[in-house]
C-alpha cells in the first residue's frame, strides 16, 4: 500500500503542537509494518534550519510549477528524508507563502493552506505517482479531499486514490470568507449547507469531513464526544451525518525517543525493575528548579500551553490551597495567556519553597519534569488525545486528569490494585482538589505507589499499536 501523508508540521523538522509528533512518528510505525509512506509538508523557514542541524541531504524535484490558483505565485518541490529513516519528505516551497519564521505565522493562513494543498496535488500529478491513499490532517489540508472529489475527479492519477482525514482538534476548523472559494478555484456549487458553507463562511475542516472516504480523530472517546453539542463546535450535525465512517484511533508516542532506559535528556536512566534512577531524577529536578531536595515530598508537574482548554482556570483556583495545606511541590513549565503566566508567577513568589514556574518551553526540561515528578497534572476541558499523560505514564509518573477524550482512554482510576492514575469528570475546582488529595493519600502508602508505577509503565502506548488501526482505516477507505 502506498500512502501520502500530508501535514503542515512534522517533528523534528517543524513542531508547534501534537500534530507534529503524530506526523513524525506514525509514518515510521506504518513503514515498519510494510506501508510505503511518503510525507508532504511546507518548506517552512524552521525546516531549512533543522535540515542543516540534522545534516540532511536535500534535492530539488520540481522547479517553479503552476498550482492552478488565481495567483502569480509558483511552487517548487524539494525532497529530503525524515531524520534517521529512509522515509521521503517532500517539501512544498514558496518564498511568499512560507516566508514567516513561525509555522503558523502567515498573515493569510487561508491562502497559505490553499496554496500548500493545491501544490501537493499538482506535484503528485507532475511526478505521475499513484497513491492508494492520501491521508490529510487538520483544517490546513481539509480542502484536499474536496479538490479530489471535484476538480480532479476525472484525473487518472487519482482514479484509484482514496482519502483519510484526521481531526486532531475540532476547535480549529479554518473559517474564511466566501472569496477564498474563488481563490481556491473550487466550483460555486460547493457553497451551500451540504457543501463547505458554514454560517456565511467556508469551513476547510467541514470539507475534509464531508468529502473524505474515512474520517477519524485521535481517540475513541473524542470520536463519540464530538458528535454532541457540548464538544461538536457546531459541526456535530455534520459528524452525525458521517458517523458510519467516523472512527477514533488513539495516538501513540515514540518509544525509542521516549525511553527512560536510554533517554539522554534526563540525568539518570531507569526501568520498571530498577527505579533508583527515577528517585535521583526527582532530586535533580527539585535542585535544578530551585526547590529543596526532598525524596519524601511529592512533586506535581505540569507541562502545557497555558490556555483555557487545558483547565488552567481550575488549577489557578485551587493550587494556592493545595500548596498551603499539603507537603507538596508544584512545578509548571509552559507559555500562553498572560493572565495565567502572571497568576502562576505570583504563586511561585508567594510560595518559593514549594512552587517553581518557568514561562516558555524547553523540551529538555519538559522531559526532566515527566521523569522527575511523582504526578502529572492535566485537567483539560477537552482533550482530543493528549500526549502529556502518555509521556508521564511511560516514565512512571502518575497522571491526575479530567476524564475526557484521550485522557479517558489512557488513564484508568486506581483502586488499590488495577488502574494507573486518578481523575474526575465534572469540570469544577472542587472535584480537582478532591482528586489531588486522593492521589497524595496514595502517595504516602509505599505499596500503592509501587503498584501505580508498575501499572503505568506496563502500558502499551506505542505507535505500533496505533499503526495497525490506521492500516485498517486505509483498507476501509479503499473499499468505499
Amino acid at each position: 500500500m502506498k500512502v501520502a501523508f500530508v501535514s503542515f508540521e512534522v517533528y523534528p523538522l517543524a513542531k508547534v503542537g501534537g500534530l507534529a509528533d503524530v506526523a513524525g512518528s506514525l509514518p515510521k510505525a506504518l513503514k515498519s509494518k510494510g506501508v510505503d509512506v511518503e510525507i508532504f509538508m511546507p518548506y517552512h523557514k524552521i525546516v531549512k534550519k533543522n535540515i542543516e542541524k540534522f545534516n540532511l541531504r536535500v534535492e530539488k524535484v520540481l522547479d517553479q510549477f503552476d498550482t492552478g490558483l488565481k495567483t502569480d505565485q509558483k511552487a517548487s518541490l524539494f525532497k529530503t528524508n525524515l531524520p534517521g529513516t529512509d522515509i521521503p519528505v517532500y517539501l512544498v516551497s514558496n518564498d511568499y507563502y512560507f516566508s514567516s519564521e513561525e509555522v503558523y505565522g502567515s498573515p493569510d493562513g487561508g491562502q497559505q493552506a490553499i496554496f500548500f494543498t493545491r501544490a501537493v496535488i499538482e506535484s503528485i500529478r507532475k511526478m505521475n505517482v499513484h497513491f492508494d491513499v492520501i491521508h490529510s490532517n487538520d483544517w490546513q489540508t481539509g480542502l484536499l479531499p474536496v479538490y479530489l472529489k471535484s476538480l480532479y475527479r476525472n484525473d487518472p492519477i487519482f482514479s484509484k486514490t482514496s482519502t483519510v482525514y484526521t481531526i486532531h482538534n475540532l476547535g480549529y476548523q479554518g473559517l474564511f470568507d466566501r472569496s477564498y472559494l474563488d481563490f481556491a478555484g473550487l466550483p460555486d456549487y460547493l457553497y451551500n449547507m451540504d457543501g463547505i458553507e458554514f454560517y456565511g463562511k467556508i469551513n476547510f475542516m467541514k470539507g475534509g469531513i464531508l468529502f473524505s472516504n474515512i474520517v477519524n480523530t485521535v481517540s475513541p472517546t473524542y470520536a463519540e464526544e464530538i458528535k454532541t453539542p457540548e464538544y461538536g463546535e457546531k459541526l456535530e450535525g455534520v459528524l452525525q451525518l458521517r458517523k458510519d465512517v467516523l472512527y477514533g484511533v488513539l495516538n501513540g508516542i515514540d518509544y525509542v525517543e521516549n525511553d527512560p532506559r536510554t533517554d539522554k535528556r534526563i540525568p539518570y536512566n531507569y526501568d520498571l525493575n530498577s527505579l533508583d534512577g527515577k528517585k535521583k531524577d526527582k532530586l535533580h529536578l527539585q535542585k535544578e528548579i530551585g526547590l529543596k531536595e526532598s525524596e519524601k515530598t511529592p512533586v506535581i508537574g505540569l507541562v502545557s500551553r497555558l490556555f483555557d482548554q487545558k483547565g488552567l482556570d481550575l488549577v489557578e483556583d485551587i493550587m494556592k490551597y493545595v500548596v498551603s495545606s499539603c507537603d507538596v511541590n508544584f512545578i509548571l513549565l509552559g507559555t500562553g495567556e498572560p493572565k495565567y503566566e502572571r497568576a502562576f508567577l505570583d504563586l511561585s513568589k508567594e510560595f518559593p519553597q514549594k512552587v517553581a514556574v518557568k514561562i516558555g518551553f524547553d523540551v529538555n526540561l519538559a522531559q526532566r519534569i515527566y521523569a522527575g515528578s511523582d504526578f502529572f497534572l492535566m485537567p483539560s476541558k477537552y482533550e482530543p488525545c493528549g500526549l502529556g499523560q502518555m509521556y508521564s505514564l511511560r516514565y512512571g509518573t502518575i497522571p491526575i486528569v479530567r476524564y475526557t477524550g484521550g485522557l479517558a482512554d489512557t488513564v484508568k482510576e486506581f483502586d488499590g490494585k488495577s488502574g494507573n492514575g486518578f481523575g474526575f469528570k465534572n469540570y469544577d475546582s472542587a472535584h480537582l482538589v478532591k482528586t489531588i488529595l486522593k492521589a497524595l493519600y496514595y502517595y504516602n502508602v509505599d505499596d500503592y505507589m509501587g503498584t501505580l508505577i508498575k501499572n503505568a509503565m506496563s502500558m502499551d502506548l506505542s505507535w505500533e499499536r496505533s499503526a495497525s488501526e490506521y492500516i485498517k482505516l486505509y483498507e476501509l477507505s479503499k473499499a468505499r
